[in-house]
C-alpha cells in the first residue's frame, strides 16, 4: 500500500504569497508530482497548517484544488488554521464528540488515525485528557494503527522549535498512551517542524515530513528564534506492507540535472586516461 504525506501547505487568498514563495504553486507542483508518479497511492494525507492566516478564501481555494484530485485526501488541522473556518468551508469534515477534528478509517489492514492537536491563539500543539480519551478508545479497538498528527508530541531537541511542540503538561499523558498501546502502533506520522526528523518515541518509529513551502534549520543552540528559508521542499510516500513501513523523501521542485548510471561494478570504475 502507497500513502502520500504532506504537510505544511500554508495556503493563501489566492493571489498572496508567504514567506516570499506562491503555496498555490508549490502544492500544485507537489500534486502534479504524486499524480504523475503515484497515482496508485490508496491516500493523500495532509497533516496540517492548511492555511498561513485561515482566511475563509484560503479554505475555499484548497477546497477547489482537492475536488479536482482523483486520490482521496484526509486533512488534518494545524496551528495555523482556525478549526471553526475550517469546518465551515468543509463541513462534510468528521470531528469527534468535542467537535475537535479527530477521527479515523480503516486502509488495508490498519486504522488510520487522525488527531487534532491545535488549540487556539497558540502555535504550540495540545492534547488534553478528552482528546485522549477518544484516542484511547480508538485504540482500543484497533488490531494495528497508524497514526496523523500535526504537532510534534515529543521533544526533537532543537530549543526554538520544541517551544511550540506538544505542550509540557499535555506530553505526559499521551506518552503513557503511546506506551501502552505501542504494540498496536505502527508509525506517527507528523509535520509542523518543516523539517525530515526520524526516530523512536516510546518505542514507535516516528518521522516529521519537510513543508511545501519554506523549510527549517535544524539549529541546536538557538532558544527562541526559529530558522528557516526556501530550501527544497519535499513531499513522503510510505510504502506499507503488513508492519513495515519504508518512506521515500520526494523532492518535487527540483528542475535541475538528474544523471542515469548503470548499477553494475564497472558502471563506476574510474576512466582510464588517454594514452
Amino acid at each position: 500500500m502507497k500513502i502520500v504525506h504532506i504537510s505544511d501547505i500554508h495556503f493563501t487568498v489566492p493571489g498572496e504569497r508567504m514567506g516570499g514563495l506562491n503555496p498555490h504553486k508549490r502544492l500544485a507542483q507537489a500534486l502534479n508530482d504524486v499524480n504523475e508518479n503515484h497515482s496508485d497511492a490508496a491516500r493523500i494525507v495532509i497533516t496540517g497548517d492548511l492555511t498561513h492566516w485561515a482566511e475563509r478564501e484560503a479554505y475555499a481555494a484548497l477546497r477547489d484544488v482537492l475536488a479536482q484530485q482523483a486520490i482521496s485526501v484526509r486533512l488534518l488541522v494545524g496551528n495555523h488554521d482556525n478549526r471553526e473556518t475550517f469546518l465551515s468551508v468543509f463541513p462534510e469534515q468528521e470531528t469527534d464528540a468535542h467537535g475537535y477534528v479527530n477521527y479515523s478509517e480503516v486502509v488495508g489492514d490498519s486504522c488510520f488515525i487522525y488527531l487534532d492537536s491545535t488549540q487556539p491563539l497558540t502555535h504550540a500543539g495540545h492534547f488534553g485528557p478528552d482528546r485522549c480519551a477518544w484516542l484511547q478508545a480508538e485504540l482500543e479497538k484497533a488490531t494495528h494503527a497508524r497514526i496523523f498528527l500535526h504537532h510534534n508530541p515529543m521533544e526533537i531537541k532543537l530549543p526554538a522549535e520544541d517551544q511550540i511542540a506538544l505542550v509540557a503538561e499535555d506530553r505526559p499523558r499521551l506518552r503513557a498512551l503511546l506506551e501502552t498501546y505501542k504494540a498496536k502502533i505502527d508509525y506517527i506520522h507528523f509535520g509542523h517542524v518543516h523539517a525530515p526528523i526520524h526516530g523512536t518515541y516510546c518505542g514507535i518509529p516516528f518521522s516529521s515530513v519537510p513543508s511545501t513551502c519554506n523549510q527549517s534549520y535544524p539549529d541546536m543552540k538557538e532558544t527562541k528564534l526559529l530558522a528557516g528559508g526556501p530550501m527544497e521542499p519535499a513531499y513522503h510516500v510510505l510504502l506499507i506492507q503488513e508492519r513495515d513501513t519504508i518512506i521515500h523523501q520526494i523532492p518535487f521542485n527540483w528542475d535541475g540535472p538528474l544523471f542515469a548510471t548503470g548499477a553494475e561494478w564497472e558502471d563506476w570504475s574510474k576512466p582510464v586516461a588517454a594514452q
